[in-house]
């Protein structure tokens, strides 16, 4: 039996498709500027905000599903596929988005003054997902259904 490239077992849970796995994979992560630094102010967090879901310009099967800014971090969340690692995908956020911060607004060279990119080494990073009982239920249930795949019940 063939699976479709997107299927949904409940009307909230989109499960999505790669060659040799289905997956489920949203993240809330959370990226911190460096020394919290309070820069993203209204002009320059929109700005961000734009850089942010162009990354799906050029990786369509990374999703930005939610951005929002603070002035010292910036929310994302986000559909990863399991082809990328999370550290690469923030990494990537990161130097896409820093560099051409600083070419945009050269009042962060001062701010910075003798460090490279805007951005905390660290970030914030939390699974967005099916809840634990759910699984733990399926998990029980496995071997109840003979042939084809079991059906998770929400």
């Amino acid at each position: 039996m063939e699976v479709p490239a997107v299927f949904v077992y409940d009307s909230d849970m989109e499960y999505r498709k790669q060659a040799y796995a289905v997956y489920y994979t949203r993240y809330h992560i959370v990226i911190s500027t460096k020394y919290r630094r309070k820069v993203l102010k209204a002009g320059i967090g929109e700005y961000l905000k734009k850089k942010v879901r162009q990354i799906s310009t050029f990786h369509p099967e990374i999703e930005i599903l939610e951005v929002n800014t603070d002035l010292d971090h910036i929310h994302l969340v986000m559909f990863i596929p399991p082809k990328f690692s999370v550290s690469h995908v923030v990494n990537m956020v990161k130097a896409n988005t820093g560099a051409t911060m600083r070419k945009r607004f050269p009042f962060l060279d001062k701010v910075y003054w003798g460090v490279e990119g805007i951005w905390s080494i660290g970030y914030f990073i939390s699974t967005i997902g099916i809840n634990e009982a759910t699984i733990r239920k399926y998990v029980q249930r496995q071997g109840e259904e003979d042939s084809g795949q079991a059906k998770l019940e929400f």
